[in-house]
């Protein structure tokens, strides 16, 4: 890996979420969610950049123990890259990015943390924001210098600043006056 290729970091979330019919909701780390869909769908873009993967595990983020979080510390440490995307769960990605800025020890590289409210992986893209999401990441990823940044909804957030409105299943800036 070269300090131009994007590792993307997976660590499960809606965004590797599966449909379960039987229990009427989207699973992650069970059934047929139990590997990442992500190189699947890089694989079939026609991207500039180079992408490797690591899968650290795949889980909702709000089973999310304080081991895994150092997992993702670790990877991020041991990266070769300076561009770094993780996906992550929606429920808890502020939190993860807050323990990053505060845990990491490096700070020449890029991190963005993204995921969504619907799974990539078996709903009609229409209803998905899964891929404009991991888009505008990567666009970002490439575009943003050194820091941690959640990009979620077209937008790009600090740690510092990101809250999620439950209801709207959207991100907010606790800067705005609607959030």
């Amino acid at each position: 890996m070269t300090q131009s290729t994007i590792h993307i970091i997976i660590t499960g979330g809606t965004i590797d979420a599966v449909w379960d019919g039987k229990k009427d909701t989207a699973v992650i780390g069970e059934g047929l969610a139990t590997a990442s869909s992500l190189p699947d769908y890089f694989s079939r873009l026609i991207l500039y950049a180079d992408v490797q993967f690591t899968e650290v595990y795949m889980k909702d983020s709000r089973s999310l123990t304080s081991t895994d979080i150092e997992h993702i510390v670790k990877e991020v440490e041991d990266s070769s890259s300076t561009r770094i995307l993780i996906t992550h769960g929606t429920y808890t990605m502020p939190d993860t990015a807050k323990y990053l800025k505060a845990h990491l020890k490096r700070h020449d590289q890029t991190i963005i943390l993204t995921g969504s409210m619907v799974p990539l992986r078996g709903f009609s893209g229409e209803y998905s924001d899964a891929a404009f999401n991991l888009g505008y990441a990567i666009a970002k990823v490439e575009d943003l210098g050194p820091g941690i940044y959640l990009a979620m909804n077209g937008r790009v957030f600090t740690p510092d600043e990101v809250v999620k409105n439950l209801a709207e299943g959207k991100f907010y800036s606790v800067f705005d006056r609607h959030a």
